[in-house]
């Protein structure tokens, strides 16, 4: 079946349809990781978007059961420059292209991911539309252009869990399911909130010794230390986070409570509770290779990253320190206050898909957790 990419500015790409048939529209953004596509498709953080992966071949080790970081694709769209329907992997089961029919997601293969990558890097992030319906290229063009830009949007709420929940599963190796992996005891006892959440970023603080419980986005301040947390985390998550103002809100209420982790949107809605501001990036950081300095120690870290929104440095307060900086653009990439006992960084230590250079802050998380515990006072009864 024949497909059209058409962006906003009425540059079209021709190509052919290999997911659900239709049209779908949303910010057209490129991933530049080699491997993961499984991983990118699921991350809630891309709600909303066409994702263009700069790897050329895609599907070749169709899909599995270990490897989504949601329960289903969470993109708008998905572009590729050559599409395999064959597939070959041990834990392959079954098709990238029946996965993406199963769920209604638009797909197109056999266009120019170079020029658009290029395009994009030139002219900046634009909205564009994905179709299979044979409609007029300035019809298609049109709608693109009539959507809503991403500045201003709140999409966590499409994404967030609808109830609270439990999470006990950690990390496997290469076994047969998550469920061989062995799980430390749980010491900690962590509230995540969901504002996109990756499964990953969970079993890492599994790993950790953290118990979690999940709660939705809009969980207010109260129910939450009510709860008796150890420690909160901010999650990822699609969209504006200056359009998210309940969630920057309630973090400032959670401030100096209780210790704090954020990532990603949570790192963004971390600058604006203390203070700071956001602002759009050109065209956003989405790949596994991005090279990251933390400042005290010098240390350069290759990190996964997906944003389209960054921290403004010169809008934070004297108190709060930029501890990580992106070295390809020089934005912030991590913060902390240590009076305050929250940190945050841009990118996912996690890295599902990506590098395991910064799975160090998840233990940092646990010993500022522990610092801060308030210690058991034994009673006598004599």
């Amino acid at each position: 079946m024949d497909a059209l990419l058409v962006l906003e500015d009425g540059r079209v790409f021709p190509g052919q349809s290999f997911g659900a048939p239709g049209e779908r529209i949303g910010e057209v953004v490129f991933h530049t990781g080699m491997t993961g596509y499984q991983e990118i498709l699921t991350d809630p953080s891309y709600c909303g978007q066409l994702v263009t992966m700069t790897a050329p071949h895609i599907g070749n080790t169709g899909v599995n059961d270990f490897d989504p970081e949601s329960f289903r694709p969470q993109v708008a769209g998905f572009i590729v420059r050559a599409y395999s329907e064959a597939y070959s992997s041990w834990r392959a089961r079954g098709s990238l292209a029946q996965l993406l029919r199963d769920y209604g997601i638009v797909a197109i293969s056999d266009i120019d991911t170079r020029a658009l990558t290029r395009h994009i890097r030139t002219a900046g992030a634009m909205r564009g539309i994905i179709s299979t319906n044979g409609e007029e290229i300035a019809t298609l063009c049109a709608k693109a252009g009539q959507a809503p830009p991403m500045e201003g949007l709140d999409l966590t709420r499409q994404v967030s869990c609808p109830e609270p929940y439990s999470w006990v599963e950690g990390s496997a190796p290469f076994g047969p399911t998550y469920t061989d992996a062995v799980v430390p005891t749980a010491r900690y006892h962590v509230v995540a909130y969901d504002f996109g959440l990756k499964r990953t970023i969970l079993r890492r603080l599994v790993d950790q010794g953290c118990r979690i419980t999940v709660v939705p986005g809009m969980t207010p301040a109260a129910e939450v230390l009510a709860l008796q947390p150890d420690g909160v985390f901010y999650s990822n998550g699609p969209g504006d986070p200056a359009a998210t103002v309940y969630a920057f809100r309630t973090l400032r209420k959670l401030l100096g409570k209780v210790p704090i982790f954020g990532i990603c949107l949570g790192h963004q809605l971390m600058g604006l509770a203390l203070g700071g501001k956001t602002y759009k990036l050109p065209f956003g950081h989405h790949g596994a290779n991005h090279p990251v300095r933390y400042l005290p120690t010098g240390r350069v870290e290759i990190t996964s990253q997906n944003h389209g929104f960054a921290v403004d440095p010169e809008s934070l307060p004297a108190d709060v320190e930029v501890t990580h900086i992106n070295l390809n653009d020089q934005t912030v990439e991590g913060i902390r206050h240590p009076g305050l006992g929250c940190f945050s960084v841009q990118y996912h230590p996690e890295a599902g898909p990506g590098p395991h250079d910064a799975t160090y802050l998840f233990r940092d998380f646990v010993t500022l957790m522990e610092s801060r515990r308030v210690p058991t006072v034994a009673h006598s009864s004599g």
